[in-house]
């Protein structure tokens, strides 16, 4: 019922990826929730946007204020024809197509007492440092969870106020921790030892309870209690000295337990604040630009306007206001003495006016989360203060400041970014040709913000976007240009339709192929070197490696992306600069021994990897099979090895006599049911009794063997007719006949059939690891008898095609998850294992990577500033940065790159950037050959310096990279 009752509340399918990150019980607490959001340009828009899609109940949009030229740099939901027309109700329309679930008001009324009631969580986008105040202390008063953002330019503030005793019911996003117990001693304090090899994760003061522990039962699914680790595989876990002697088996597993938290309003936190910051340096930077927002709240209120875009007389009016305020006070209550970083506040001065769609991704995204934690109580909120700043992105130290009338307004869509970068750098980005290689929600994001930015929406300028995929229902949670009419398009062309709304000067072409070495032929020399830059939006290393190659060979930079639940990353890789992208360890899926998963499974993965291999064997392989005989008969005399001895049994044995009916379906799977769970269980039982020890004396049913218990079919339990149900459909879809989702039928039905008789099968050997499997795989193979009987018996086939059942997780209605879930969870029940839900199960199997769609506006804007960089041509390698975010911290920290690796051979010195330019051929004699190479580089030729061309010199396709 409680299964039932989440498909009613949420929308499982729109939200799986999210659900995932948050879980089902803070997902229910979102969507009861009320927020309001108060300023609706580009920050305002992106909080809302993160918001809307992450399922929030009720949202009110707040903004008194009508459209204006500045507002279009990076309020995505606004255009030209919206000019005059209030933001919030302009905004609306645009918004409430994201998701039917949340329930939109607009208003623009003033904030009053009774009005913020309304509301668990508000946030002020767009106000004054009064208004903030008020509106601060009423939510305090009040218990409405308050928050303050605002980006200036190229710099951010965010602020949070969750009350006096703010609860936070799940701090992390991680599963909890889980061992499997090799023993626990009897005393005061009883101590656990680990079974696995590279030990435990717990932590001093965790809370845990065991399961399946046998002898020492008093401990299973007791009262949560606290531990202390002594050292990587022990742990004390209380007084056990009156419980039953250790025997075997058992899991000890963290509890996860609530947490409170206190928050000070803000009339008190400004001049106290606590700030995020995780050195000393980045404390007093943070500090610095507290103050300077503070001294711009006071410069507005004086002279009614914000400072002049690269204005120097009213940068230095601002300092002279961040200069004259009061000291801050540390938490000892002490006045924080210390210098005012001049040229820090002098640089937002000139450059707050600007309206950037990067810093409002990132500091809405950022905000967005918080909100979410407020109404959720999921993850650590922000204590109390974060400050951001990318000013590394204005021209480099030593290059002239820009002109104030280049800077100044002209009533076009990009005024806000002109405001910090100039006239002649927004047709720069205008002429770029970019190349973006995936459109999921990173993607997406990417195109909104180059829309925003105008990359490419210049006269020879161009935007290229590739993706294979289509939209499906769970994209729209995360991926925002796809709407519910999109369904099944490819992504590529509805991303791009979606952003052109957005402005429609960007030139957008689209692709719908893989990049990879089989569609050279279309990205390739011509189309590589007419491009300025990569952004790559993947998700598989292995796809991201062959991209970055490309762009070593092409001398392109690249900028990198990926998500994963709350944590982000993004990175920028320079020709001549940095380190070129490269993948962590391949890694190529979990592999299990197979001994482990036939007989031997001590975790829920074990028997979930089981369940997909049954699918798999008996609902794909030997159809395909059949079909493929069906076609080329000689292709039986090609098999070889135990496994396809495996599959040849079942097609043989499972389909010798096809079913002509729904019943006949039910019988065999009913017969299925028993030799998985029950047959097979007893004969290996036979094989390996349960008090069987080994030649030391040692239990062979001990450490991570668990003994298992054959079941008996029961037709009153659910997961054992639920077995039947999916196992028979799949079965009747491979024969291509017509199946039930009838319970009360089939239940009759089976308590009317026989229960299907045991036969021990003498000649199947049973293996205790996979070592002795393989000391016999030769010889199982080589029995020739008994394979050629299977042959025979598939010759029999009468001639009829099948439909191999190929896996697909996110259909609910095809059965594939309720047999892999059902498999799977009796298998457990076997071994003793705790089973898994659906969506547990959906996770693992599917290996779903968690998303939310906070973390990945966080990310396109890190990449968005990188963009920036590049574009400007910073030659220094200290102005780029990496990025790495973790927002159910929360945590942001950004490092500059590593330069790139030099090579050297004798006294000539190379990166993988470099191209080597040789003298042309002469008419007549042979290419150079690689002896003619070398006695070239040792020659006189080269110079006592070594100096040769580098990656500017490069022809398309030539050169000597990393080694000679």
């Amino acid at each position: 019922m409680s299964d039932l009752k989440t498909y009613l509340d949420i929308n499982e399918q729109l939200y799986s990826r999210q659900l995932y990150v948050l879980g089902t019980d803070a997902m229910r607490r979102l969507r009861g929730s009320s927020m309001l959001v108060s300023g609706m340009k580009g920050l305002g828009v992106e909080i809302a946007k993160n918001l809307v899609l992450a399922g929030v109940g009720k949202l009110t949009l707040h903004d008194p204020s009508p459209t204006c030229w500045m507002d279009l740099a990076s309020q995505f939901f606004l255009s030209e024809k919206n000019i005059g027309q209030n933001r919030a109700k302009a905004s609306l329309p645009h918004l409430a197509q994201l998701n039917s679930d949340v329930c939109l008001n607009p208003y623009d009324g003033p904030l009053t007492e009774t009005v913020l009631q309304g509301f668990q969580v508000v946030v002020l986008t767009d106000s004054t440092l009064e208004e903030q105040l008020q509106v601060g202390s009423l939510c305090h008063e009040h218990g409405v969870h308050f928050l303050v953002a605002s980006t200036r330019g190229l710099a951010g503030q965010l602020f949070c106020d969750f009350g006096e005793k703010f609860t936070i019911h799940d701090p992390s996003e991680a599963e909890p921790l889980e061992n499997n117990i090799r023993h626990i001693s009897q005393g005061s304090p009883g101590v656990l030892t680990v079974l696995e090899e590279n030990g435990h994760r717990f932590q001093d003061g965790d809370w845990v309870t065991f399961s399946g522990v046998e002898g020492m039962t008093e401990l299973n699914d007791c009262d949560p209690r606290p531990i202390r680790v002594r050292d990587k595989w022990t742990l004390e876990i209380g007084d056990t000295s009156a419980f039953s002697p250790y025997l075997r088996s058992g899991a000890i597993t963290e509890v996860k337990r609530s947490q409170t938290r206190s928050y000070e309003a803000l009339p008190l936190s400004l001049y106290q604040p606590r700030i995020m910051a995780s050195s000393l340096q980045e404390a007093q930077r943070a500090r610095c630009l507290h103050q300077a927002f503070r001294a711009l709240h006071k410069y507005q209120a004086q002279t009614g306007h914000l400072p002049r875009p690269w204005h120097l007389e009213d940068a230095n009016e601002l300092v002279i206001l961040a200069q004259g305020l009061e000291p801050l006070q540390g938490d000892d209550d002490r006045k924080v003495n210390e210098p005012l970083d001049e040229a820090l506040v002098k640089a937002f001065a000139m450059t707050s006016t600007g309206d950037l769609s990067p810093i409002n991704s990132i500091l809405g995204g950022m905000a967005a989360q918080e909100m979410l934690k407020a109404a959720s109580g999921k993850f650590i909120p922000l204590d109390q203060w974060l400050y951001f700043d990318a000013l590394e992105c204005l021209p480099e130290d030593g290059e002239p400041p820009l002109r104030p009338e280049a800077c100044a307004p002209r009533d076009c869509r990009y005024d806000g970014q002109i405001a910090v970068f100039g006239d002649d750098f927004q047709e720069k980005l205008g002429k770029q040709r970019y190349f973006l290689v995936g459109a999921g929600a990173i993607g997406c994001e990417l195109l909104k913000t180059f829309a925003m930015l105008g990359l490419g929406a210049g006269q020879g300028g161009g935007i290229t976007v590739t993706d294979m995929d289509t939209v499906e229902l769970s994209n729209l949670s995360r991926q925002f240009l796809f709407r519910s009419r999109d369904l099944n398009k490819p992504k590529s062309e509805a991303a791009a339709l979606a952003v052109r709304s957005m402005n429609p000067d960007l030139s957008v072409t689209t692709y719908t192929s893989e990049v990879g070495p089989d569609t050279e032929h279309v990205f390739g020399d011509d189309f590589f070197s007419s491009l300025d830059g990569v952004a790559s939006a993947l998700d598989s290393f292995q796809a991201r490696k062959y991209v970055s190659k490309r762009c070593v060979h092409y001398m392109k930079p690249m900028l990198e992306s990926g998500t994963q639940g709350t944590q982000g990353s993004a990175a920028i890789f320079v020709p001549s600069l940095t380190q070129p992208y490269s993948t962590p360890s391949e890694d190529a899926g979990t592999a299990y021994p197979v001994c482990t998963l036939r007989h031997f499974p001590s975790t829920i993965e074990h028997t979930l990897q089981w369940a997909r291999n049954e699918f798999e064997g008996l609902f794909r392989l030997p159809a395909e099979m059949i079909n493929r005989y069906l076609q080329e008969p000689d292709f039986l005399e090609k098999m070889e090895g135990p496994q396809s001895l495996d599959y040849l049994k079942t097609a043989s044995l499972s389909f010798l006599t096809p079913p002509q009916c729904w019943w006949d379906c039910v019988a065999w799977a009913r017969s299925r049911w028993q030799h998985c769970f029950h047959d097979n269980i007893t004969q290996l039982l036979q094989y390996f009794p349960h008090d069987k020890v080994n030649e030391e004396g040692v239990p062979f049913w001990s450490g991570t063997k668990r003994c298992p218990q054959p079941l008996e079919f029961d037709v009153s339990r659910d997961s054992h007719v639920d077995y039947i149900l999916a196992a028979a459909n799949l079965y009747a879809k491979t024969h291509k006949l017509l199946g039930s989702q009838d319970r009360d039928e089939l239940c009759v039905v089976l308590q009317e059939l026989p229960s299907p008789a045991f036969h021990l099968q003498a000649h199947t050997p049973i293996f205790a690891n996979d070592q002795e499997l393989g000391q016999a795989s030769a010889k199982w193979a080589a029995d020739l008898d008994h394979i050629q009987e299977l042959r025979s018996a598939l010759v029999k086939w009468p001639g009829t095609s099948l439909e191999p059942q190929l896996f697909e997780k996110d259909d609910d209605s095809n059965f594939h998850m309720d047999f892999i879930v059902a498999a799977s969870n009796l298998r457990a029940e076997n071994y003793g294992i705790p089973p898994a839900d659906r969506s547990k199960s959906k996770k693992i199997v599917g290996e779903i990577i968690p998303a939310i769609t906070t973390t990945t506006a966080v990310v396109a804007g890190l990449v968005g500033l990188e963009l920036y960089k590049i574009v400007m041509g910073h030659p220094c390698l200290s102005s780029y940065r990496h990025s790495h975010v973790h927002l159910a911290v929360p945590h942001l920290s950004r490092w500059i790159p590593k330069a790139a690796c030099v090579q050297q051979y004798r006294d000539i010195k190379w990166t993988c950037w470099h191209r080597w330019t040789v003298p042309a051929p002469v008419p007549g004699q042979p290419e150079m050959t690689l002896k003619d190479l070398l006695t070239y580089l040792q020659g006189d030729r080269i110079g006592a310096s070594g100096d040769w061309h580098g990656a500017e010199g490069g022809p398309k396709g030539a050169g000597v990279r990393d080694q000679l």
